[in-house]
């Protein structure tokens, strides 16, 4: 008796073509915009926007593929490979705002706290192993969860969910860091602007945006991580995932608020 064949894309909710279409379509633009700022800057977040821009291109191109082409969404390993590349490109955006929170602090004439649950969260080799326990973790729970085995099938949710709950400590990391140097900012009132750019005037305004979008992106994957059927509806995926992630690196796009390496302390 032949095995029944498994349309992974329709169980996991991916259905538009469309939709994934114009996402694929919009990152281009921003693609080349950040390669441009890459080489005439050349900065960690210019160069990792890029490389972010450019796997999300490849995911959401997959998507249209898995959506559209019936027998592309019962390709198991197509779905996994377009799994895996959704949960690493993360790995980049939230360490990009991460290191930008750090640098801008770094700029500013205030002092940074000193207490020791901030040094810690400023150091950046320890929320590096951090994400990349995340996407290693989420990426075997993507390849365990398409087996044919129960047991397999458990284990795989339970990484899933364990990689999900990194990513959200992480992004409230990222939070709690954008709030210090809030904090710090409001009560010295300086900050060293290098020119009257939008990005470098207004830059603790718009880190703040990007930390509650990338919070809320992560907080929607945690309220349903016991619903992977209401995870994967597509009215919720696109406005609360892929639309929150957009939204975030169209701001890093603002003039003036990443800093130049010659701009940072050495």
């Amino acid at each position: 008796m032949a095995a029944p064949i498994i349309n992974y894309a329709s169980e996991s909710g991916i259905h538009s073509v469309a939709g994934a279409v114009i996402f694929a379509i919009v990152y281009v633009p921003l693609l080349l915009f950040y390669i441009k700022q890459a080489i005439a800057r050349p900065t960690y977040v210019f160069i990792v926007l890029s490389i972010f821009c450019a796997v999300r291109i490849a995911a959401f191109v997959l998507r249209a593929l898995l959506a559209g082409v019936a027998t592309d969404g019962t390709n198991e390993t197509l779905f996994i490979t377009y799994e895996i590349l959704y949960n690493v490109g993360f790995f980049g955006l939230l360490y990009s705002a991460y290191t930008l929170v750090l640098d801008r602090g770094l700029l500013s004439d205030a002092p940074l706290p000193d207490g020791p649950i901030s040094r810690i969260t400023r150091r950046r080799q320890l929320f590096r192993i951090a994400l990349m326990a995340a996407v290693a973790v989420g990426i075997t729970g993507a390849i365990q969860a398409t087996s044919t085995s129960a047991s397999s099938r458990n284990t795989g949710d339970t990484l899933r969910k364990v990689a999900i709950y990194i990513f959200l400590v992480l992004c409230i990391l990222v939070a709690f860091q954008t709030i210090l140097l809030v904090r710090s900012q409001a009560a010295y009132g300086t900050h060293k602007v290098s020119n009257g750019s939008f990005g470098a005037a207004y830059g603790i305004h718009i880190l703040c945006l990007i930390s509650l979008l990338l919070l809320a992106r992560e907080a929607f994957f945690t309220a349903t991580s016991n619903n992977t059927v209401k995870q994967g509806d597509e009215n919720l995926w696109y406005p609360l995932s892929a639309l929150t992630e957009l939204v975030a690196v169209i701001l890093f796009a603002a003039p003036g608020l990443v800093p130049s390496r010659d701009e940072l302390p050495s």
